[in-house]
């Protein structure tokens, strides 16, 4: 019987990931953090553990609607801004992303989202500049696998501590940190346009996904032993499509070696070096 638990200890995992942020951050020679808060899952507890790592004082969220954003989604963030008592901004993006939009009068939603995902990023960024912090990420382990995100746009950020835990996990946690149930129990969206859903969009549900994500890159089974072990034939030859499709996302662009140290290939040091 093959295992599929992805139960976490979520206070070793809180203690972890709290850690990791404080260290990535004062390593550096700062103390603040920048948060770009949706209202969904994902961008909540990124929060949350970055108030924990630095307090509540040295987090900035920051809520970035475009005029067709989910009045839920602002209601939302609203919830975890009032419970965490952090500074906040909102910035809407809609004045900024309309004149690229009208540019082709055949732009498509996926274009559309891709460019208020990157939008987002540049307001982010800016924000970073102005109150001095690092942008803090908010991908999980599902989307980063999947490929689920725009290149410098949500997939952006100065460091990730929710990049090795599964969106199950991602939810474990959030529960036993206290996030809001809206927040917890509504279907996971980035909002980019009515009625989007990620699984919509996906094709199947993440507690399926990461089940089988589990057993390829955890468990390191082949894509056979997943089918042996009674997962779909279709549905793993998508998923791992998918994976393999995306190993471009979550790679730093090559870069063409032409002389005996190349940054990348023989010129490594840690993320530290020097300071």
């Amino acid at each position: 019987m093959v295992d599929l638990n992805l139960t976490i200890n979520t206070d070793l995992a809180r203690e972890i990931l709290a850690g990791f942020i404080k260290s990535e951050i004062t390593r550096v020679g700062m103390s603040r953090a920048i948060i770009g808060l949706s209202g969904g899952l994902d961008s909540a507890l990124s929060c949350a553990l970055a108030v924990e790592a630095l307090g509540r004082e040295n987090v900035l969220a920051v809520r970035m609607p475009y005029k067709a954003s989910s009045k839920d989604s602002l209601d939302h963030a609203q919830l975890l801004i009032d419970q965490l008592q952090i500074p906040n901004k909102t910035i809407e993006i809609t004045d900024m992303v309309e004149p690229l939009f009208k540019l082709d009068h055949e732009i498509t939603n996926m274009r559309k989202g891709n460019i208020m995902a990157r939008e987002r990023m540049i307001v982010l960024y800016d924000q970073s500049e102005a109150f001095k912090g690092l942008v803090i990420g908010t991908s999980n382990k599902t989307e980063i696998l999947l490929g689920y995100s725009t290149m410098y746009g949500d997939s952006a950020s100065a460091m990730n501590p929710l990049g090795d835990l599964y969106k199950t996990q991602v939810r474990q946690l959030s529960r036993a940190m206290n996030i809001p149930a809206p927040i917890i129990d509504k279907a996971p969206s980035a909002d980019l346009w009515a009625d989007q859903t990620d699984e919509k969009e996906l094709g199947f549900t993440y507690d399926e996904v990461d089940k089988l994500l589990y057993l390829l890159v955890d468990q390191r089974y082949s894509p056979q032993e997943a089918i042996e072990a009674g997962f779909n034939e279709k549905f793993v030859n998508v998923v791992t499509t998918r994976i393999r499709r995306n190993q471009f996302k979550r790679m730093q662009p090559p870069i063409a070696k032409v002389s005996n140290r190349t940054i990348g290939y023989d010129f490594l040091y840690l993320r530290d070096w020097g300071t």
